[in-house]
């Protein structure tokens, strides 16, 4: 049968890109060296710090997440540094064997995929090294793979309370301009970011928010660097330039994507993922499955991730949700491969997108056989009629 109507992209991340970024991608290219650039520039570098709750540079770079990653290692490690890493998810995984191919030493600390990271763990291994070997730790705040949030403010104060000078590395890629943040506030020497999420964006640029004794790390940073160097970045970044070919275009709608975050305000867009997060909640349990994530300080407002039943397969549900209803829900990852599947709920949202969305996950579970309860979204759409 052949679709119709719109497609619904409900994976999380890469996001529903709004019309008014499309079109504001759509302009003509213009000359990167040139001073119409250097506005566009200077304009975008200034509206993406309170986004990441700072005042210190951030770096946009022409990449995935995965390049952004790679920069926090290099710019501010040495061959042979080590760093404490936590085992919340798919992507924490991959951050930490990024890190030992980069020849660092990793302490990959074991996890369930159903908590964040537990700031007491992250205290008791800073403790027990009082030659301050350990020289970061690596965090994902928000574990696409999982939906659990870690609490990077109760991290910040486990780590202060050991006196330990290790850095904090955070990667915010599922979470920034989702869920709240704040890099200065929580004491974050680099924030990772996509454009791919939060903000709205196709993927293609990527971001590290940087501290001041961060950018004191980097002059003494021994791993090798060339196109993820800070330095030559944040001299052009002064002017408004780039030291490479910026990805012109996807500039243009990151500035009318940090337009629109800003029109809405930061704390209402907080509260509407919040909130969304909370009806796709009750309808999971309304169905009579189960929430991946275990903890309800750590409940993600950019997606949740649901527990098939036993003897069914996750992906064998996504396929007839896709056929029949042309939406997508994204995959168990890694260890959790048909075992859930993942609701986006973030970006470019609202009240009746989530209502149709939940709709077709049950009209989906129903015609795959699920043994669910056919009335479960009766209690996210009451939600959804309350502020």
């Amino acid at each position: 049968m052949t679709p119709t109507g719109r497609h619904f992209l409900q994976i999380p991340g890469p996001t529903n890109t709004p019309d008014r970024v499309l079109r504001a991608m759509a302009a003509p290219t213009i000359d990167h060296r040139g001073p119409q650039f250097a506005e566009l520039g200077l304009a975008v570098l200034e509206a993406l710090k309170p986004v990441f709750g700072t005042t210190q540079p951030v770096v946009i770079y022409p990449a995935s997440g995965t390049g952004a990653w790679e920069a926090a290692l290099v710019n501010t490690l040495s061959p042979g540094d080590t760093v404490v890493c936590f085992e919340t998810g798919h992507f924490a995984t991959l951050w930490q064997e990024m890190a030992r191919r980069l020849g660092l030493e990793v302490d990959f600390v074991p996890g369930d995929w159903r908590h964040g990271v537990d700031p007491e763990a992250v205290a008791d291994k800073l403790r027990n090294d009082p030659g301050h070997r350990i020289k970061a730790v690596l965090v994902v705040h928000n574990e696409t793979s999982t939906g659990v949030t870690s609490r990077i403010a109760e991290i910040r104060q486990a780590i202060d309370s050991t006196g330990h000078p290790a850095l904090l590395l955070v990667d915010t890629i599922s979470s920034l301009g989702s869920i709240e943040y704040q890099h200065d506030a929580w004491g974050v020497d680099v924030t990772v970011a996509g454009s791919q999420k939060g903000l709205m964006l196709p993927p293609g640029l990527s971001f590290n928010a940087i501290s001041q004794k961060a950018l004191e790390a980097s002059k003494t940073a021994r791993l090798r660097r060339s196109f993820w160097d800070w330095q030559p970045i944040l001299e052009a970044n002064q002017r408004g330039f780039f030291p490479y070919t910026p990805a012109t275009n996807l500039l243009y709608g990151l500035r009318e994507a940090l337009r629109m975050l800003d029109e809405e305000g930061l704390a209402n867009v907080y509260a509407r993922h919040r909130r969304h997060a909370e009806a796709t909640r009750l309808a999971v349990r309304g169905w009579g499955l189960e929430v991946l994530c275990a903890d309800e300080r750590e409940h993600s407002g950019s997606l949740t991730a649901v527990i098939v039943p036993d003897g069914y397969d996750a992906d064998k549900i996504r396929a007839v949700i896709l056929d029949r209803y042309n939406m997508s829900l994204g995959a168990g990852l890694g260890k959790l491969a048909g075992k859930i599947f993942r609701i986006g709920h973030l970006g470019d949202f609202n009240d009746l997108m989530l209502a149709g969305t939940l709709a077709g996950v049950q009209m989906g579970l129903v015609a795959a056989g699920s043994p669910i309860d056919p009335t479960g979204i009766n209690a996210a759409l009451d939600r959804l009629q309350r502020p």
